[in-house]
């Protein structure tokens, strides 16, 4: 199976982050271009970013979490707004998951399987 896939998870409670919304897009030469988005469900999980059908191409991919908007819903001032991960998609053939670990002052990403 091919594609992006996402999980996140809140360091500072120990447990997934529900709700966060995610922007997938691709780079071209005119900059930016979004191809899909999801919200993270109950296991901090968005399993479907690309849109069914859609092409999965080499290139450099972009995911941009809104996580003020699932700590506002906490009731928790952070300090980020968002966090982007750029990435090289080298193998379309592949699956490519990335995992961002967050907290209200801090967050980190990995090459996940």
């Amino acid at each position: 199976m091919s594609g992006i896939t996402t999980h996140v998870l809140d360091t500072s409670r120990g447990r997934p982050a529900s709700g966060i919304p995610v922007i997938l897009e691709i780079r071209s030469e005119a900059g930016w271009r979004e191809i899909g988005r999801a919200g993270t469900d109950q296991d901090g999980r968005a399993r479907q970013l690309l849109p069914e059908g859609a092409p999965f191409a080499e290139g450099v991919y972009r995911l941009t979490f809104g996580i003020e908007t699932y700590f506002q819903a906490q009731g928790i001032e952070g300090f980020y707004p968002e966090a982007s991960i750029v990435f090289h998609v080298r193998d379309a053939a592949q699956h490519y998951h990335v995992p961002l670990l967050l907290s209200p002052f801090g967050y980190s990403t990995y090459r996940g399987s």
